[in-house]
C-alpha cells in the first residue's frame, strides 16, 4: 500500500513538472528543458526519449499483439504519460493567460523570466562541476550563439503546412534544451502567434501537422543529446550555461523597452529565487 501511495506521488509530481514546461514552452525566451533540468528530470527524460522503442509497432503490423504488448512496456510509460498530460494541459490553458500577461506587464513578466533564467545558468554551471579553461570556452561559445540568434529579427515565411512540419521539428529540438527557446524560435520563424491562436481555435490539421514535426525532431534530436551527455557531459552543461547567459538578451531588451521600476527588481528577485525552491522540492524526487 505504501509503494503504491509513493508511485501515484512520484507521477503527480512529474505531472507537476510537465506543467511547468509546458508553461515554459509557450513563453517566448523560456525553455522547457530549463525546467525539466532543474527539477532534475532531465536525464530520464533524454535518455527515455533517445532509447524509446518502436519494435512494438512492427510486432503489432504482423499481428503479433502480445509480442507487441511486451515490446510497448520497455518503454518508460511512467515518465511519459504523466509529462506530456502536464505539458499538452498547461500549452492549451495558460498560452492565453501567457499572452495577456506579455502584453498588459510586459516589464515585470520578463523581469520574473530573466530571475528564472539566470538562476537556472547558476545552477546547470554548479551541475558542470569546477570550471576549467576548457568549459570556460564552451561557455563562451554558447553564450555567443545565443546571444546572436537572440539579436537575430523575424524571418517572414508563410504557414504552410510543411512549414508547420519543419517549425515543430526545428521548435522542439530547441524546446528540450535547456536555455533555448522553442517559443523564441517559433517567434523568429513567423509562426508563434500562428499557432498559437491554432491552439486557441482548435485548428487540428495545423496543430497535428506541427504534433507530427515536433514527434520527428524530438526522436532524432533527442538521441544526439542523449549521447552528449553521456560521453561530453560537463563540456555539454558548460555550453548550456553559456547558452543560457546569452538568452538573457531577450527579457532584458523587452524590459529596456517596457521600462523599469521596483516591480521589476521584485519580480526578478521572486523568479531567481523559485528556480531553487523548485529544486529543492522536486530535484531529490
Amino acid at each position: 500500500m505504501q509503494e503504491k501511495k509513493y508511485s501515484t506521488l512520484a507521477h503527480f509530481l512529474i505531472f507537476l513538472r510537465g506543467l511547468c514546461m509546458g508553461i515554459a514552452d509557450v513563453i517566448p525566451g523560456v525553455s522547457g528543458g530549463t525546467i525539466a533540468f532543474i527539477t532534475g528530470i532531465y536525464p530520464r527524460l533524454i535518455h527515455s526519449l533517445g532509447t524509446f522503442d518502436f519494435s512494438f509497432l512492427v510486432f503489432l503490423l504482423k499481428g503479433k499483439f502480445t509480442q507487441s504488448w511486451h515490446s510497448l512496456q520497455k518503454n518508460d510509460f511512467a515518465l511519459f504519460i504523466p509529462l506530456i498530460v502536464g505539458i499538452g494541459i498547461a500549452i492549451l490553458t495558460f498560452s492565453r493567460i501567457m499572452m495577456y500577461f506579455l502584453e498588459t506587464f510586459s516589464g515585470i513578466t520578463f523581469a520574473f523570466f530573466f530571475g528564472l533564467i539566470l538562476a537556472s545558468a547558476l545552477f546547470v554551471l554548479r551541475k558542470a562541476g569546477k570550471l576549467s579553461l576548457e568549459k570556460g570556452i564552451f561557455v563562451v561559445l554558447g553564450f555567443i550563439g545565443s546571444y546572436v540568434l537572440a539579436g537575430i529579427s523575424t524571418v517572414y515565411v508563410t504557414h504552410s503546412l510543411p512549414v508547420i512540419f519543419i517549425s515543430g521539428a526545428i521548435g522542439i529540438c530547441a524546446m528540450i534544451l535547456p536555455g533555448i527557446s522553442g517559443a523564441f524560435i517559433l517567434l523568429l520563424l513567423n509562426q508563434y502567434q500562428y499557432i498559437i491562436t491554432a491552439l486557441n481555435t482548435y485548428q487540428w490539421t495545423v496543430i497535428g501537422t506541427f504534433l507530427v514535426g515536433a514527434i520527428s525532431g524530438l526522436i532524432g534530436f533527442s538521441k544526439f543529446v542523449d549521447y552528449l551527455l553521456r560521453k561530453f557531459k560537463n563540456i555539454t552543461l558548460s555550453f548550456l550555461v553559456g547558452v543560457m547567459l546569452g538568452s538573457l538578451r531577450i527579457p532584458l531588451e523587452k524590459i529596456s523597452v517596457a521600462g523599469t521600476n521596483w516591480l521589476v527588481l521584485v519580480f526578478g528577485i521572486i523568479g531567481f529565487i523559485i528556480v531553487f525552491v523548485v529544486e529543492g522540492v522536486c530535484g531529490k524526487r
